[in-house]
């Protein structure tokens, strides 16, 4: 079975927003990275986030994207009961 890839990153820049920490306006946020090499890279490319192959752990992740995440993760994890 095929997957759509841009569902697939739109997933991966959703979970992060989880666990982002550090949201500061106009300059983003701070996620931990922990994603498959192809979509994290695929990210990057969009220029959402900073280049994943740097040695620290958290990603810089662009004001642009962090909008986005929370967009998906409401879309993808919301509940209507809340």
């Amino acid at each position: 079975m095929g997957c759509d890839r841009d569902k697939v990153d739109e997933l991966t820049l959703a979970l992060p927003y989880l666990v982002m920490r550090n949201r500061q306006e106009g300059c983003g946020a701070r996620a931990w990275k922990g994603f498959g090499w192809d979509t994290m890279n695929r990210l990057h490319a969009k220029g959402w986030i900073s280049d994943p192959r740097q040695k620290a752990k958290p990603i810089q992740v662009t004001e642009e994207a962090t909008r986005k995440a929370e967009e998906a993760s409401r879309k993808h994890f919301g509940r209507e009961d809340e």
